[in-house]
């Protein structure tokens, strides 16, 4: 037996234990040969390594060397991530009565986060606790992250990956000042409900204006990211350009977050849905050529992804048409299921 990491991999290499991701779901059954198709599933779930029989002992003590690392590093940023949870409810709570925010502290933390972020994936990525009360803590860490990948994705400078990502973390802190009982309330909002949580964009405003550590474009993100490019949005209803480039990228990520994570009166959306519900808000609403760079690039490396469809039926995503990104070809039991033209079925839920 020998462990030997996914890059060394090579066609007829025949693997001796079952391949299990992270949630737990075997990905390959023990006793296959590898081909190319079975490297492409591996790399697609971030595998580091694999057993295999018949390789000498030292690939196997240089591979296991980076299994523990690979799983350091797992381990790492869950660690990093319940600790910018807790962060944030203590900011969130502060702010109530302080007028500072620990930006060095938030930043510090976002870092550690993002020195790991090969162990976030955008689509399928689930914190390991967290419920539908916690929902703007989490939601807030995964807009900062998406935010950051989206930045970098885009073509923004480097220099504005970080405040974008600050942007993200801090986009929603006005809900701090929200009444709970109508953040957490599961049933439909009235009218002054609705304007007491627009006016979260206002209260974030607020508290973040008077912080000189923080870039004004990350403030901004607070006030604008709701603000849609035709004017529909709020607080201000400001149009195209009046709205800053983060708060473009931040809305983007907000509304998939929202749309994809459990809260108190909606259940969570699949995130291919949720693709195809943005590339149509992007019409008009939002900055259209965001909206491409994101969808682009979250699906792109999910071949091998096993997803639940609209009928309940269980595939494995075997080939992404870059025309139709949210519509992939699905492998179900041997029967090739083409979504770009059964449009009667979608993705339903993201499975591993």
């Amino acid at each position: 037996m020998a462990t030997v990491s996914v890059s060394q991999l090579k066609p007829g290499d025949k693997i001796i234990e079952d391949v299990v991701t992270k949630l737990g779901n075997v990905l390959l059954r023990k006793g296959i040969s590898v081909t190319p198709r079975e490297i492409e599933v591996l790399q697609a779930f971030l595998v580091p390594s694999v057993a295999i029989e018949g390789r000498e002992t030292e690939p196997e003590q240089v591979d296991t060397i980076k299994v523990v690392q690979g799983d350091d590093a797992n381990a790492r940023f869950f660690r990093e991530y319940d600790r910018m949870v807790q962060l944030l409810k203590k900011v969130f709570k502060d702010s109530m009565s302080s007028p500072t925010i620990p930006v060095l502290e938030m930043r510090t933390g976002l870092e550690r986060l993002i020195a790991d972020i090969s162990q976030y994936n955008v689509l399928t990525f689930l914190p390991r606790t967290g419920n539908a009360q916690e929902y703007v803590y989490h939601n807030a860490i995964l807009v900062a992250l998406t935010s950051y990948l989206l930045a970098r994705w885009h073509g923004f400078e480097k220099k504005d990956w970080m405040p974008i990502a600050l942007g993200g973390l801090l986009h929603d802190i006005g809900n701090a000042k929200v009444d709970p009982a109508v953040l957490s309330k599961p049933t439909e909002l009235s009218a002054l409900e609705v304007e007491e949580i627009r006016r979260h964009t206002l209260h974030g405003y607020s508290i973040l204006k008077h912080i000189p550590a923080l870039n004004e474009g990350s403030k901004l993100c607070a006030l604008q990211h709701h603000e849609r490019e035709d004017g529909s949005g709020y607080p201000m209803g400001v149009k195209g350009e009046k709205i800053h480039p983060y708060a473009k990228v931040v809305a983007v990520a907000d509304i998939f977050h929202a749309m994809t994570s459990h809260r108190a009166h909606k259940k969570a959306q699949s995130p291919y849905l949720v693709l195809e519900q943005l590339q149509q808000e992007s019409f008009g609403k939002l900055e259209p050529g965001i909206v491409a760079t994101f969808i682009d690039k979250v699906t792109q490396f999910h071949n091998g992804t096993v997803v639940r469809l609209s009928d309940g039926r269980i595939g494995e995503i075997i080939f992404t048409d870059r025309s139709n990104p949210t519509r992939p070809m699905v492998n179900v039991k041997g029967t090739i299921v083409n979504l770009a033209l059964e449009r009667n079925l979608f993705i339903q839920e993201v499975v591993n």
